[in-house]
């Protein structure tokens, strides 16, 4: 090896080889150390781990996604101009001629909207809290209250893609695709990305399997969605007249086949129908005993609330999440439909804020006395936000917020993030005045998070390098702890 070096004019000496070569040979046994069966040649023990680029502040993701975009302006971004201002209508020196969505670009006049709700401030950060959310205002000082998020996207298909995908078109990995590909699982008898869906009592967006799709990955990165029905992952269970002695000579027979069709084709697709089939076998023992809530005590039950017995509640989803992530999926992904609130806002949000508020306090006070927060970070948030301006007709106690891609807020917890308030708006909630985040900065800043560069983090496709970030992003350090 050290004559084809010197043979190719390579600027290296004797001692500089060996130093490289046993600097290689340390990295290969540290990741069998931190990784058992990473080199493990058994595929049916092998774990689909990788390894992060550098030191993570979190292992794993829980994001609690408001389907629909709450209201910034009535849970977290306190404007009390707007209350002075109520019916007056928005200065086009605020507006600037920005685009609106075809509901409300042929208004006249757009009035301004205060809120009808109360802020308080809450913990060390002096943090405005609306009183719709008095159990997250309890965990304030755990979280990371970023108020200026941005993006181009101002309908909900292309701003959802975009938050879960990196494109607004669709096709593309979803984030949690790309982390089971950089990083993998911690469990091999778990996928590294699972989704749970739930429906609130506002008028909901839907959502498509696209959100978590592995677009051009190999399908092992796919999420697996949990269903609230009798048996949650669909398809799992063996046919009648099938057992487990069955499945497993059915399977093995089957991987002789694919392997057959893999020496002749070459198409990786079958190596990942091997791979999803054993994790199948694998999940029919980890499913039910994830899934099963009676051995929960019952100071968890009253931690999340009654609902966290009723499955496919966003509660129970959340404690599902804790359950999932305390046993190394790498990526759990809630949708929380209902949020689009157009008309009849006050009345929607306070059903929306009952059903998400104490379970998502509950998930953060759950993970600390665990001590799983500090490797687990959490997100709560939408795809954008709402204007400040009322949609339709305005009241002094009822109103509704068209699309506001322009600023809006998400929180974060956990996982390496700065206790806080980070980003301000002006004082009429419609633009950024400090610190503006766009979903690509948002992006890779989780990676980093997460141990990864998001430049690195790419695969090749149809000629060119893809990867979360596309071709932009930058860090937002000023959140990172």
């Amino acid at each position: 090896m050290e004559k084809e070096i010197l043979e190719k004019g390579l600027n290296i000496n004797r001692r500089r080889f060996l130093s490289r070569l046993s600097l290689g040979i340390g990295s290969v046994a540290l990741g069998s150390l931190l990784i058992p069966d990473l080199f493990s040649k058994n595929d049916d023990e092998a774990v689909l781990t990788g390894l992060a680029q550098f030191a993570p502040k979190a292992k794993r993701i829980i994001y609690l996604f408001q389907n629909g975009a709450p209201s910034q302006l009535d849970l977290f971004d306190y404007k009390p101009l707007l209350q002075k201002m109520h019916g007056e209508d928005l200065p086009a020196s605020v507006r600037q001629g920005q685009r609106l969505t075809g509901m409300t670009s042929d208004q006249k006049k757009f009035p301004l909207a205060g809120t009808v709700f109360q802020f308080n401030q809450y913990g060390q950060s002096k943090a405005y809290i609306s009183e719709l959310l008095p159990y997250t205002a309890g965990v304030v000082d755990d979280l990371c209250i970023v108020k200026s998020l941005f993006t181009e996207a101002i309908n909900h298909d292309p701003a959802l893609t975009f938050f879960q995908t990196g494109a607004q078109v669709g096709n593309r990995p979803s984030m949690g695709a790309w982390l089971s590909y950089g990083l993998g699982s911690e469990n091999k008898n778990l996928p590294a990305f699972c989704v749970l869906l739930s429906k609130g009592k506002g008028n909901g967006q839907g959502v498509y399997s696209k959100l978590w799709s592995n677009g051009f990955l190999d399908s092992i990165h796919q999420g697996v969605q949990f269903s609230s029905g009798e048996n949650p992952v669909l398809y799992l269970n063996n046919p009648d007249g099938m057992d487990k002695a069955d499945r497993r000579r059915m399977l093995d027979k089957l991987a002789e086949l694919n392997e057959e069709s893999y020496k002749e084709f070459g198409d990786p697709e079958i190596n990942a129908k091997i791979q999803q089939y054993e994790m199948a076998y694998r999940m029919q023992t980890a499913v039910p005993e994830i899934t099963d809530m009676s051995k929960e005590p019952e100071s968890i039950i009253k931690l999340y609330g009654p609902d966290c017995l009723v499955p496919g509640t966003f509660a129970a989803n959340c404690l599902l999440a804790r359950k999932l992530s305390e046993n190394g999926v790498r990526f759990v992904q809630l949708y929380h439909q209902g949020w689009d609130g157009h008309n009849n806002l006050p009345e929607e949000i306070k059903g929306q804020c009952k059903d998400v508020d104490q379970s998502s306090a509950a998930l953060i006070t759950d993970l600390k006395q665990r001590g799983l927060l500090d490797e687990t970070l959490v997100i709560w948030g939408g795809e954008f936000g709402r204007t400040n301006y009322c949609q339709g007709l305005l009241t002094k106690d009822n109103y509704g917020r068209d699309h506001h891609p322009r600023c809006f807020t998400v929180w974060m917890a956990g996982g390496g993030v700065k206790p806080g308030v980070y980003g301000e708006t002006d004082d009429f909630g419609y633009n950024i005045t400090q610190d503006p985040v766009h979903v690509h900065d948002f992006h890779a800043t989780i990676l980093a998070l997460m141990g990864i560069d998001h430049e690195k983090l790419t695969f090749r496709h149809l000629g060119r390098r893809y990867r979360l970030t596309d071709v932009s992003g930058k860090l937002v350090k000023g959140i990172m702890a």
